[in-house]
């Protein structure tokens, strides 16, 4: 949770779990559980997700990653992303964006690997105006 604002509480944990519940029953996605395949431990997530904030992009679906620390930088959300971005198409989906902190680097360049292109800059309503974590890249891919 490096680039969030703060770790989830446990309401707003089942709050987002239900939203994440929610999608899969309404869209047939969401963010999938991603584990390791030797083991079969949970590493993180990776999936589609509806952009839940008004933006010049939005309405739109976005693809996102949340891996644990340990597992980054190792190929694994760029594998899963992968495979994320042909079920999308599979399922009619034109395009997706992601987006991240300019901080987050790591992030950005797994966009990147996937072929995505970086289509701008926006500040995130949903931040504080202080906040580090305000100015977001932003990127999309057409299906």
């Amino acid at each position: 949770m490096e680039y969030f604002p703060a770790p989830l509480t446990d309401e707003e944990t089942e709050i987002f779990y239900d939203r994440i519940q929610d999608e899969f029953d309404r869209n047939g996605w969401g963010f999938y559980a991603v584990g390791l395949k030797a083991t079969g431990e949970f590493i993180g997530y990776v999936g589609l997700h509806e952009i839940s904030f008004e933006a010049d992009f939005t309405p739109g679906i976005e693809i996102g990653w949340r891996l644990a620390a340990d597992f980054h930088n190792r190929g694994y959300a760029t594998e899963a992303a992968k495979a994320v971005l042909r079920l999308a198409e599979l399922g009619g989906i034109k395009s997706l964006y992601s987006f991240t902190a300019v901080i987050n680097k790591s992030s950005e360049r797994v966009m990147q690997k996937i072929g995505m292109e970086k289509i701008g800059e926006f500040d995130h309503p949903k931040l504080a105006i202080d906040s580090p974590l305000l100015r977001h890249v932003l990127y999309r891919i057409k299906l």
